[in-house]
């Protein structure tokens, strides 16, 4: 079964026949991989490599995703895509142009979001909070927005009082006073961020399994800079799998303050936080549901690509979209 890999130390990445090696720099000890066992390579180290190791990742379909020293995503090596359906790409695009087909599925992305805001703090026994009663009345106004960019506006509302929300749910040494991004101030900031880059690069996989493009979306505008459709269904995933995650590595006091550094104002995760935090996102990432319409067990990382799948047949007029809203 395939498995995301991931490299934490400086060192260089080798191939010999079909097997890779990961070369430590600290100790020169070599990591064999077998190449039918990788889906996905994390390189978080400074690691060297060549164009004939990408070009052997390319052939293989295997996805290298690469981050900095400070765990922040950079940016991915995508093998040339091996579903690429013409009829797809032009129904995406026209579902972007026509403004109305557009905000139908902006809307349905952000309702997702708002469920599962609700819900994990139903789950949490919280729902006396005022930010969730304020999350509850927001959500009404979903559906009557004009634009995409209203909805945009109402979606950062909703957020804002799902993050004071999540103060409510953890530990006083977690507590943060606002969303803080580019660079996170705080430990949860840096938790949160980290997270949802581990979501986006899953999504990216996921979505490059199917015939949808990346760089297509409907809530978030298209740029020519990042694939802007993860952070769109990231809506829906962030709620339901990052944050419950999060609130329970630092419940539970497997994430804590020793785990985070701080440069220049900017905190981020150390190499042992990133460990802990990936070794649980890997677990939850590969627990099962049973599927309701399928009726068999489904892993978190096949939901993101069922989602997938919903949209295609949404966008070349098969069935109409209906976002996930977990039943479990």
């Amino acid at each position: 079964m395939q498995r995301d890999v991931y490299m934490f130390s400086n060192g260089t990445v080798k191939r010999k026949d079909n097997t890779i090696y990961l070369v430590s720099e600290m100790d020169n000890k070599k990591r064999p991989l077998p190449v039918e066992q990788i889906e996905n390579l994390h390189l978080f180290g400074e690691v060297n490599l060549n164009s004939a190791f990408l070009n052997f990742m390319g052939q293989k379909g295997i996805f290298v995703h690469f981050y900095n020293y400070y765990g922040f995503y950079t940016g991915s090596f995508v093998p040339r895509e091996q579903k690429v359906s013409g009829i797809v790409t032009v129904r995406q695009s026209e579902h972007y142009l026509n403004k109305e087909k557009r905000l139908a599925l902006a809307q349905a992305f952000v309702q997702s979001a708002a469920f599962h805001m609700i819900r994990f703090n139903r789950k949490k026994n919280n729902m006396d909070s005022e930010h969730v009663k304020e999350i509850q009345e927001l959500q009404k106004q979903i559906a009557s927005v004009k634009d995409v960019q209203q909805l945009m506006g109402l979606e950062g509302l909703i957020r804002q009082n799902y993050y004071q929300s999540l103060n409510e749910l953890i530990l006083p040494e977690f507590y943060f006073t606002e969303r803080t991004k580019r660079p996170p101030r705080d430990p949860f900031n840096a938790l949160i961020s980290f997270g949802n880059t581990m979501m986006y690069t899953t999504i990216l996989s996921e979505i490059y399994k199917t015939q949808l493009n990346p760089t297509i979306s409907f809530l978030h505008e298209p740029s020519q800079k990042r694939f802007s459709l993860c952070l769109d269904l990231a809506e829906i995933f962030k709620p339901l799998f990052v944050d419950p995650l999060i609130v329970s590595l630092v419940n539970m006091k497997k994430i804590q303050p020793k785990h985070f550094e701080d440069y220049e104002g900017m905190v981020y995760l150390n190499e042992e936080g990133r460990k802990i935090f990936i070794a649980s996102f890997d677990k939850k990432l590969s627990d099962t549901i049973k599927h309701r319409q399928l009726n068999r067990n489904v892993s978190y990382r096949y939901f993101i690509r069922l989602e997938c799948y919903k949209l295609i047949k949404h966008v070349i007029g098969d069935t109409p979209y209906k976002p996930l809203r977990a039943w479990w």
